[in-house]
């Protein structure tokens, strides 16, 4: 963990200053609108919005602009540079501050660009008051929360009944987990949601994608609309009622699935009801893998376990994805793995006592403590930091992070894995090799992205319970031959980093249109689907 004196000022401030002309296809939104009287620019930073009020011509339009920023430099420029706007008040103040003293208040309109300020990152103050705010609406307040969700809540709190909030967030508003309460929060107190995404990142000093979130109260429920546009130059031709609404469910989900169409989330629905389907985790347990504490110390190569003679501590790993390059994992491969050079052993040092330990391996621990490795926080806090603590040999693994798919692996020469990967142990009386092939085709691999984030640079990141939560057919009276059989030609087309569609294929017409009699155009669509989102996400690498 790093600590506060060790991170950068911008970090600290969640400052990454709008685009100016992100900022005025923005306020544009709003001109005209006669009913807009009061605006809330909650942490104006350098006044980007106020700079696109101005060159837009529409600054005079409304009776009072209130711009609060926490950074006194900051406000005091925007302050003299905007002195000759009587309608403009600048209020050098915590946002957090000001909502817990005027809560009550109510603008008619609310946009900027809400600092991302981790938690860990906050005051003490700020993390009791962004508590309070969370809590006071029936949502949950953990370490996980940013500050730009509390800014949000308490903006949207603030909206008179007509009130529209417009504000450039994180994407991560559309899937993460931390963000889910939000999610329902502002379903259940918005009438209207737009959300216009890039597909290029929009701030160039960051690797962070974002979104522009506008929001609208009212009494008549429209739902949800996203617009889509590659970058910058596409908001000169922006027309946001390009797009129609889709009727928002208030449930905790995911907001991913409004890139999808109604017609593609019906058959996503009736997959899910279908019975011929059931959910991963209906057939294992799916847990992360081991957490090292310090993967670059604890996963080491055949030079390493020779030097420090580790022989007898050491198990076969599967330490990254560029080790798993079929769907069987055999000793073959390992052996491959290690005379490659690669990190391809983990070191289980045992619990007897450290004098009874071999010169060797006290060396090794030694050189750990020399070079600080025992100093990060997950070895710190153990009673022996060289031990690592929950490791067992899963029956299969499943990929964290990916590119193209996400690979599912067969365990069969007892390694075992790093977090970079999930650890997969199935159910009494499941044939591994059924669940193995049930992922193969086309509706699993639409499960995968739609259950699965876009982590940033293209990469699919699937959590232990979003891979629980993909939907694979039922092979029961599917015949362990064919089953074998139709496994290795699978396993052919992944080793030779062949099409993985051809693998699709194969499986889609000889399980699911053959054995299950599920319908060749059902197949086609849910490959429509993995392949749109799978672009959608690709683009970003």
């Amino acid at each position: 963990m790093r600590l506060k004196e060790e991170s950068s000022e911008q970090k600290l401030r969640g400052a990454y200053y709008t685009p100016l002309p992100l900022a005025e296809m923005m306020v544009k939104l709003f001109s005209g609108n006669m009913q807009i009287k009061n605006v809330l620019e909650p942490s104006c930073g350098d006044g980007v919005f106020l700079d696109a009020m101005s060159n837009t011509g529409i600054i005079e339009q409304f009776d009072l602009i209130t711009a609060i920023e926490i950074e006194d430099d900051e406000a005091i420029k925007v302050q003299k540079r905007y002195e000759s706007n009587k309608n403009l008040k600048v209020i050098n103040q915590d946002f957090f501050d000001y909502y817990e003293e005027y809560s009550d208040k109510k603008y008619d309109l609310i946009l900027g660009n809400p600092p991302y300020i981790r938690y860990q990152y906050l005051e003490e103050e700020q993390r009791a008051l962004l508590s309070d705010i969370l809590t006071s609406q029936g949502m949950k307040a953990n370490k996980l929360i940013n500050a730009w969700v509390g800014f949000m809540v308490a903006c949207v709190n603030m909206l008179s009944d007509q009130g529209k909030i417009a504000f450039v967030i994180p994407a991560e508003i559309l899937q993460v987990v931390y963000a889910e309460d939000l999610r329902l929060f502002l379903s259940n107190n918005l009438s209207k949601i737009s959300i216009i995404t890039f597909e290029e990142l929009v701030f160039s000093d960051i690797e962070q994608e974002v979104v522009v979130f506008i929001g609208e109260k009212g009494e008549e429920e429209k739902g949800i609309r996203i617009i889509e546009l590659n970058n910058l130059d596409d908001l000169k031709d922006f027309d946001i009622n390009s797009n129609g609404f889709q009727k928002l469910q208030h449930v905790h989900e995911k907001w991913t699935k409004y890139f999808t169409t109604d017609k593609e989330n019906e058959l996503v629905s009736e997959i899910r009801n279908n019975e011929l389907f059931h959910k991963l985790s209906d057939c294992a347990l799916i847990n992360v893998g081991i957490t090292t504490g310090n993967n670059k110390y604890f996963s080491v190569d055949k030079n390493t376990v020779e030097k420090y003679e580790l022989e007898s501590v050491v198990r076969p790993l599967i330490g990254r994805s560029s080790h798993a390059n079929s769907i069987f994992f055999t000793q073959e491969d390992w052996m491959e793995n290690v005379n490659s050079g690669k990190a391809a052993y983990l070191i289980d040092f045992p619990e007897t006592p450290y004098d009874e330990y071999p010169e060797k391996h006290r060396e090794y621990i030694e050189l750990g403590e020399e070079k600080e490795e025992n100093k990060g926080y997950k070895c710190s806090i153990r009673d022996r930091w060289y031990r690592i603590p929950s490791i067992w040999v899963p029956d299969a693994f499943f990929l964290r992070r990916n590119n193209l798919y996400p690979k599912f692996v067969l365990n069969r020469c007892e390694a075992v894995s790093t977090d970079t990967m999930h650890r997969i142990k199935f159910n009494d009386g499941v044939s591994a090799e059924k669940i193995m092939l049930s992922y193969y085709n086309s509706i699993s691999f639409a499960f995968t992205e739609l259950c699965g984030r876009s982590y940033g640079g293209g990469v699919l990141e699937i959590l232990p319970g979003e891979v629980g939560n993909i939907f694979v057919p039922k092979l029961d009276n599917i015949s362990e031959d064919k089953v074998r059989s139709l496994l290795e030609k699978v396993d052919d087309i992944v080793r030779r980093n062949d099409d993985i569609t051809k693998a699709l294929d194969l499986v889609d017409d000889k399980i699911l249109v053959a054995e299950l009699g599920i319908s060749k155009t059902l197949c086609n669509e849910a490959r429509d689907i993995w392949k749109k989102l799978q672009k959608r996400r690709l683009k970003r690498s």
